[in-house]
């Protein structure tokens, strides 16, 4: 089954939540906002995209960081960051096995309509 991780008020996240069940692909989501994320799921998501994939730096969540945060970003703080401000992973993630996507575009629906 593949497992979705995502926010339940964002758009992209909704889309991809109405296109999985309108293809008949059987998911469980997960509202990391709300259900809570721990930190060893987002060091696994990082090693396997990128903590640069991983990381969101274009929502109000980053914005609202201090400049302290935002300086020098690397590997273990965006970890870190994201942990402690789950709002700031991109989305949706979803774990397909070990396999690890991040976003919905066309070449993430070709990958989950394989399972």
């Amino acid at each position: 089954m593949i497992r979705m991780f995502g926010l339940k008020n964002c758009d992209t996240c909704r889309n991809a939540r109405k296109w999985l069940d309108g293809e008949g692909i059987q998911h469980a989501f997960v509202d990391v906002r709300a259900d809570g994320i721990a930190v060893t799921d987002v060091e696994r998501w990082a090693k396997a995209v990128g903590w640069e994939t991983l990381l969101n730096r274009r929502g109000t969540t980053w914005r609202g960081l201090g400049e302290n945060d935002k300086a020098d970003v690397d590997a273990a703080k965006a970890v870190r960051l994201m942990g402690a401000h789950p709002a700031l992973i991109k989305r949706p993630v979803f774990e397909i096995g070990t396999d690890v996507l991040v976003g919905f575009g066309t070449p993430e629906k070709a990958r989950l309509k394989r399972g």
